[in-house]
């Protein structure tokens, strides 16, 4: 029988994890789903899309890091749901912004990546200031919300007309 992974062992369960947080293989990758977005684009919904690439953008920055500080702060308090995980416009408010908000969330994946690497996090134990959380499941949590909203990037990306196969 398989000993279940301890802090510092990242021969399985840390390594599947930094994996599936860096993305791609069966997913794209932040940085291809954002790469050279048009500015005159970023705040149109193509047809009845409920969300603009701006929304989308800053949906994924917004959850990462609340995902990210409740893993490793616990006087981190979280956005209000639904409407703190959104921003209030479907446009961005500036140019700066958008690229503000696209150099933030790989910085933010760095910080959760460097959590998960750390040999003194133990992936599995609870988070102490949590309800039954462990960084293994904020991790995956991560992973797959970022996922899925990267994939809605390109299919709005594609239903504007600005992605090629």
């Amino acid at each position: 029988m398989t000993k279940p992974p301890r802090a510092g062992d990242l021969s399985l369960l840390g390594n599947h994890l930094l994996e599936m947080l860096k993305g791609g293989h069966a997913h794209i990758t932040f940085d291809d789903a954002v790469a050279d977005f048009p500015a005159t684009l970023r705040g149109k919904k193509p047809g009845k899309s409920p969300h603009t690439a701006w929304r989308l953008l800053e949906h994924l920055r917004i959850a990462q890091h609340d995902i990210l500080e409740f893993s490793r702060n616990a006087k981190h308090k979280s956005p209000d749901w639904p409407d703190g995980y959104w921003p209030a416009t479907d446009q961005p408010p500036s140019d700066a912004a958008w690229t503000n908000s696209i150099k933030a969330f790989p910085a933010d994946l760095k910080s959760m990546l460097a959590l998960v690497k750390n040999a003194r996090t133990d992936l599995l134990a609870r988070i102490p200031w949590g309800d039954g959380q462990t960084i293994a499941r904020e991790a995956m949590l991560l992973a797959d919300h970022n996922a899925y909203h990267i994939g809605q990037l390109v299919e709005l990306r594609r239903a504007l007309g600005n992605w090629k196969d």
